[in-house]
């Protein structure tokens, strides 16, 4: 996933140990992998995106869990998150091809566009099968993230783990409380290249956390920065003036996916999207004195409990 992980555990069961609880982590996510990265080619997804237009293909549960979780945030938001963008994506340079350091030209802009579309997708849910249209990308890096992060927890639980937190690259989720009784206490940066700054901390338990930012991951060109988060609908990077979007959910993968999908809708947008669905939703807004704080009553909870 071109990131780390990071377990902490409130206790290690009694008949297993860190050593056998290291290797069940890393088999969970080498399945992931193997069904839903881009970056490896016999992955199921790869296969599927090589594929012959109209070819059907059956694929794995977890793979069938995210796809339809995808292609509901999809038809949700109309559009702003749509799981087949990779093509933009990877024009822009923030896909497996490696990074650019200019604005691609409109012709490749619009050849990339014109293989996006998830309601192209035909799916059958009863038989787990999916079809090829032609020439079209599946990319999940905006939810099977926090899918991963999910399975690593359940995995947890199954082995007789009471309390703990997964993170994968900023995506996590917390089960029960830590070994001092008190609630995982968990720090919202404040959206700063190059910095480490803590702007909120937010008290989670039996919860999930997503942050998607466009300052970590982006470049810049005759003084314009360009944002690795793409727009589905433009076919260009988010160019709003909304920093960073923290989503609290029940489900890393949901969080994970939701926050990919406010960033794209921006400030106005995203917190109607969130107020209609009662989102746990935290954005920061970039302002010509400094930055502007948003959040949802659901979101303020968890905050007043961390302070």
């Amino acid at each position: 996933m071109g990131t780390v992980w990071r377990v902490t555990l409130g206790a290690v069961p009694e008949g297993t140990s860190v050593e056998d609880l290291r290797a069940g982590v890393e088999g969970v996510l080498a399945e992931v992998n193997r069904q839903m990265s881009t970056y490896i080619a016999d992955s199921d997804i790869s296969r599927f995106n090589r594929a012959e237009a109209g070819s059907w293909h059956v694929v794995p549960e977890g793979f069938a869990e995210v796809l339809e979780a995808a292609l509901t945030l999809a038809e949700q938001s109309e559009g702003a998150f749509d799981p087949t963008v990779g093509p933009l994506v990877n024009l822009w340079g923030f896909g497996p091809g490696g990074r650019r350091d200019s604005e691609p030209e409109q012709a490749s802009i619009e050849q990339a566009r014109a293989r996006i579309g998830w309601q192209r997708l035909t799916w059958d849910a009863a038989q787990r099968s999916l079809q090829q249209p032609g020439a079209l990308y599946l990319d999940f890096s905006a939810i099977a993230k926090g899918y991963a992060v999910d399975r690593v927890g359940e995995y947890l639980s199954q082995q007789g783990v009471g309390a703990w937190l997964v993170d994968i690259g900023g995506d996590l989720r917390t089960q029960g409380r830590k070994p001092d009784g008190s609630a995982w206490r968990i720090a919202i940066e404040r959206p700063v290249a190059g910095e480490r700054i803590i702007n909120t901390v937010v008290a989670l338990q039996d919860l999930a956390m997503a942050t998607s930012g466009d300052y970590r991951n982006f470049f810049e060109k005759n003084g314009l920065t360009y944002s690795h988060t793409i727009d589905p609908r433009t076919a260009q990077p988010v160019a709003h003036h909304l920093a960073s979007v923290t989503v609290l959910h029940t489900s890393a993968m949901q969080a994970d996916g939701l926050a990919t999908l406010l960033t794209v809708l921006g400030p106005e947008e995203g917190m109607a999207f969130a107020s209609e669905h009662h989102l746990a939703v935290f954005f920061i807004v970039r302002a010509d004195d400094g930055f502007r704080e948003f959040m949802t009553d659901e979101f303020r909870l968890h905050m007043e409990q961390a302070n």
